[in-house]
């Protein structure tokens, strides 16, 4: 049996929708999810601005361009996702550029709180990490490959922030940050033009 279903797809928001869906729920004090706090709130706050800067400031590689234009079969890229998620605000707008590339690729975010039949079969490490981008063949809905919930140097820097308990989740917060601006989205190119066999 299939977990990702047609209704799944029916029901997941195209990119603007979803930044519409975060601006309309903050303006209601309340953010996706079920915890509404002022954490919570805050945290979906930033990552709206962090949104906004990367929509605005982010260019692709040409390679990045090129090759996504070179597709010859349709896909859907699922992405689960909260506002909430600082990982996901950083990766979601460059995928979305990419998939702006290419009529061959329809970008769908689904939340991933009311859809844990979906993160369940797609655990980091056993843990509903996001944002976790599921790539289907568009007409069969059969999972081709999936990324996340980050880039592999940023990964990188949770496993060495799990090996000092002197550290608190502020400063990897800070860290793995740093590292989103000074790599400017150029690893996830890179990374998801390997798994549609398109690099090189």
């Amino acid at each position: 049996m299939k977990i990702i279903t047609p209704r799944h797809i029916e029901k997941a928001f195209g990119y603007q929708e979803y930044r519409q869906l975060i601006d309309s729920l903050l303006a209601q004090n309340r953010t996706t999810g079920n915890d509404h706090s002022e954490k919570m709130l805050e945290y979906s706050r930033l990552n709206v601005h962090r949104m906004s800067r990367i929509d605005r400031t982010t260019k692709l590689a040409d390679e990045t361009v090129e090759k996504l234009k070179m597709l010859r079969d349709d896909f859907i890229w699922l992405v689960l996702s909260e506002a909430w998620c600082g990982d996901a605000a950083q990766n979601l707008p460059i995928l979305a550029k990419m998939a702006d590339q290419s009529p061959r690729i329809a970008l769908k975010i689904l939340l991933r709180d009311e859809n844990p039949e979906v993160i369940d079969a797609f655990l980091t490490n056993g843990g509903r990490a996001i944002p976790k981008l599921i790539c289907l063949e568009k007409n069969t809905l059969n999972v081709s490959w999936h990324w996340g919930p980050r880039p592999a140097p940023a990964q990188e820097l949770l496993i060495i922030h799990k090996t000092k308990p002197e550290e608190s989740h502020e400063d990897f917060v800070k860290q793995v940050q740093l590292w989103y601006a000074k790599d400017r989205g150029r690893t996830l190119q890179r990374e998801i033009l390997s798994l549609m066999n398109l690099q090189g």
